[in-house]
């Protein structure tokens, strides 16, 4: 499911940050669910195996079925967690999406005034994707807080080692990525099938053709990532290049 970083400084680096950050919130979930997740990173850094027995510990995954949090979701499972994958529905998201969210056992919540925010941020011809993000985030901690789960997963790459777990206010968030120092290429390795590589969604793109300083942000957005290691050079390009396309 997923493989150990062998001699890669960064990444044993980013492990050793996330088992510190671990234990910070040690007395904040149950001891079953610390030693799972601590028995990860020693998977990710010396291949130890583990016992991935069904754990009484549920996560709210934040999932768009995008290859980071559908990647999050199977190896969270594989690892014994009981996984709520909890997807908010958004405007420009199609049947399909949910069909397929379902067959994941997927929850859907609701955000009414979505559209009058990312709206408000496209007149202004501000960043749209940190706004949406931040919504989705939200909407999926309140159905945590509803249903008494303590853990709110996403499926962040950028958030590493030491901010990747970490506790605010009632809720535990896990940047799961990130936690396990995966890049974007692992990520799409997990999910065992093709996956076609694109930036931002439908309501972005057409966002981008009125406001075209948006593609600025996306740009740098995905040299952000190309920084921090999330991605490498070749999926940078395919990025950049469907940017300017739109």
């Amino acid at each position: 499911m997923i493989e150990k970083v062998e001699s890669n400084f960064i990444k044993t680096y980013r492990l050793q940050q996330s088992l510190e950050a671990l234990e910070k919130v040690r007395g904040e979930i149950s001891e079953e669910a610390y030693e799972r997740l601590k028995a990860l990173i020693y998977y990710r850094l010396y291949g130890e195996e583990f016992e991935r027995s069904k754990i009484d510990e549920k996560i709210a995954l934040a999932f768009s079925m995008g290859s980071d949090s559908t990647a999050s979701l199977l190896i969270l499972k594989w690892a014994g967690f009981d996984v709520v994958p909890v997807m908010v529905k958004l405007p420009q998201m199609k049947d399909v999406v949910f069909f397929r969210a379902r067959s994941y056992g997927a929850v859907f919540v609701e955000v009414p005034a979505y559209m009058e925010v990312i709206n408000s941020q496209i007149q202004k011809r501000a960043p749209i994707c940190g706004k949406c993000h931040s919504i989705i985030m939200d909407a999926v901690k309140e159905h945590a807080r509803e249903e008494g789960i303590k853990i709110v997963a996403s499926g962040d790459l950028l958030s590493v080692g030491s901010i990747s777990i970490y506790k605010e206010g009632d809720l535990i968030n896990l940047n799961f990525p990130a936690f396990l120092a995966l890049d974007k290429r692992e990520a799409i390795k997990v999910l065992g099938e093709k996956y076609t590589l694109g930036f931002g969604c439908s309501l972005w793109k057409h966002a981008a053709k009125s406001a075209p300083i948006l593609k600025r942000f996306g740009i740098q957005r995905v040299l952000r990532e190309l920084r921090a290691g999330a991605i490498d050079e070749e999926i940078a390009k395919t990025l950049i290049k469907d940017i300017l396309k739109n």
